[in-house]
């Protein structure tokens, strides 16, 4: 039986109970979850292994890489930048990025890149991964990339792309690299272990993940037997030459080894942040309340971050999917906390958000890699969460 650490303060002890079930019952190896209410920490809870080749605990200063979960705080600094007058949300990403205007993108304003409606899921010929890696090969080849639909006229998931475009337009703006401008105007402030880019001195702390293979592969079946609401889906994944496919293939090789120390030490903005549930918590906490005497956002910027840009049939995830300017809003399949919730997930299950009307902020991080319909840990720590509200 896992032991669980950490802290619940009184109320909010479901909480508790659905992340011991979650090692009990759904899966978890390692893993930690965190609540904060009125900018207050009211859950802050781990357990399990961080590396089971060696039997590492995790500690309360695990790090965990949370994939996707990363797009929030890169959303983040680029509305910081808007609140400051640097960035026009609504300007055409030219007058920051002039090489970008190549192929029909003149026009593009910044919020499309935001709100995955820009048509740049993927590229013509993809850029050898050491390059990607070393950032500016892969913006040059992203501003010369032709959209795959007319921008504006539908909304697909840029899962990789999404972060060299709104990275490149930070970098432009601000004069740094998205990963040192999040590290000294978000995470130094609020004193946050959250890394896009990680230090070599901090890889030591980084938990190993854990990659589940689902209990069916839909793709091997036969057509006629994948359920009819999933072929649609199935089918996609089944061809190279889709979208659900093309977005995810961006480098040579396609796949990218998220426990490599090249990997983890670099900069993807989309997908390669590392963080502990507890920074995840306090970055969204700061969003909606003061923070120790920190507030990344005022009200009226964060209304106009939240609004809703896109919503309907995701052209990639073949989902439907709801967008503001960079964050995740409710759908019924992940519905936070509440209707004005906003946040974002990650690959395999994590999960930052925050709920300015119940003033709640929720961190959640862990290393076994699960995801799909089969996973419901994150939604059982929320539900929990929900359950533990007045």
């Amino acid at each position: 039986m896992t032991t669980i650490h950490g802290e619940v303060a009184a109320g909010f002890e479901p909480v508790r109970e659905a992340f011991a079930a979650n090692f009990a019952q759904h899966g978890d190896i390692g893993a930690a979850v965190c609540v904060y209410q009125h900018g207050r920490p009211v859950v802050d809870l781990w357990g399990g292994i961080a590396d089971p080749e060696t039997g590492r605990p995790w500690t309360r200063d695990t790090l965990q890489l949370v994939y996707s979960a990363t797009k929030g705080a890169t959303a983040t600094a680029a509305h910081m930048l808007a609140e400051r007058g640097a960035l026009d949300l609504d300007a055409p990403v030219a007058k920051y990025w002039p090489e970008f205007a190549e192929n029909g993108k003149a026009d593009i304003p910044v919020r499309w890149l935001l709100s995955h409606q820009a048509g740049l899921i993927t590229l013509d010929q993809p850029v050898p991964l050491d390059e990607a890696l070393a950032w500016y090969p892969m913006a040059a080849a992203l501003a010369a990339q032709r959209p795959q639909w007319i921008p504006g006229t539908a909304h697909g998931y840029h899962g990789r792309t999404w972060g060299w475009l709104v990275g490149e337009v930070i970098r432009r703006v601000s004069g740094r690299a998205p990963g040192r401008f999040f590290a000294d105007e978000i995470a130094a402030p609020l004193g946050l272990d959250f890394f896009i880019g990680l230090p070599a001195d901090q890889r030591a702390r980084v938990s190993r993940m854990v990659y589940q293979r689902p209990a069916v592969d839909l793709t091997t079946v036969p057509a006629e037997s994948v359920p009819e609401e999933l072929r649609e889906q199935v089918a996609a994944w089944r061809d190279p030459e889709s979208f659900s496919n093309r977005a995810y293939t961006v480098t040579a090789p396609a796949a990218i080894d998220f426990d490599s120390p090249e990997v983890q030490a670099a900069e993807l903005p989309a997908s390669n942040g590392i963080s502990t549930a507890r920074a995840l918590a306090r970055m969204y906490a700061s969003l909606i309340s003061e923070v120790d005497g920190v507030r990344l956002l005022a009200p009226e910027t964060l209304e106009s971050a939240t609004k809703e840009q896109a919503s309907g049939n995701d052209q990639v995830m073949l989902i439907p999917s709801r967008f503001s300017s960079g964050y995740m809003l409710p759908t019924e399949a992940n519905p936070m906390t509440g209707p004005r919730a906003f946040g974002h997930t990650g690959r395999g299950g994590s999960l930052g958000f925050a709920d300015p009307q119940h003033d709640i902020a929720f961190g959640y991080a862990m290393n076994n890699i699960i995801g799909g319909d089969d996973d419901v840990r994150a939604t059982s720590l929320v539900n929990a969460v929900r359950s533990s509200l007045p």
